[in-house]
């Protein structure tokens, strides 16, 4: 895909929606992180529900860590995979209050040194609780940066530095917001919603589908 494409690409998902946003619920940087480390093989929706009875009751590292791992059990329950979620949460908090002064650090090396956090979550956390370039590539991203040929890549990897590298500067800061609604609600896995898709005549898909 040419540069000249995935600058309309970009400038047509500004126009619809310029200030992008995560759906996940937040308010802090903390609750930011507890709630991606809380969405991994999660719906949003699933997390938004249960961090909206934890939140008021706890939404600090020393609030949560109080809870231990059986009583921050209790309110997450309904995610999947929740008692090792607990056990990553317990002890991020722990690691935040002792080494952090209970703040989120701002870079990569100290998020990825918590429990449960990886290179994606660290990347959301710098990008949308701190606005620092930075690109989260989840299965929604890489399937539409495959699927559109915006940034073919074999691996998650790959594909971040491809985006990193072609997404025009000015449109950066947001676009990993964009793809994820894009890959959300259109470019769906089993059956992309291509009839009715704002960036179809620019695409590069050589499968598209009608939407009837």
């Amino acid at each position: 895909m040419n540069a000249e494409k995935r600058r309309e690409i970009f400038r047509r998902f500004h126009e619809d929606n310029p200030e992008p946003k995560t759906e996940l619920a937040y308010n802090t940087p903390f609750e930011l992180l507890i709630a991606v480390i809380l969405s991994a093989q999660a719906t949003d929706v699933g997390v938004n529900k249960a961090t909206a009875k934890l939140y008021p009751v706890a939404n600090t590292p020393e609030a949560i860590y109080a809870l231990g791992v059986e009583g921050l059990s209790e309110y997450i329950k309904t995610i999947g995979l929740y008692r090792g979620k607990a056990k990553n949460v317990i002890e991020t908090c722990r690691i935040l209050i002792e080494k952090h002064g209970s703040q989120v650090p701002d870079n990569r090396e100290d998020l990825e040194a918590l429990p449960g956090v990886g290179r994606k979550t660290a990347n959301v956390v710098l990008n949308t609780a701190f606005r620092q370039l930075a690109m989260a590539v989840d299965t929604h991203i890489f399937r539409v940066a495959n699927r559109t040929n915006i940034a073919p890549g074999k691996n998650v990897l790959e594909v971040e530095r491809k985006l990193l590298r072609f997404v025009p500067k000015e449109y950066l800061l947001d676009a990993h917001h964009w793809l994820i609604l894009h890959g959300r609600y259109v470019c769906k896995a089993r059956r992309p919603q291509c009839g009715s898709c704002r960036i179809e005549d620019l695409c590069e898909y050589k499968h598209k589908t009608s939407d009837d």
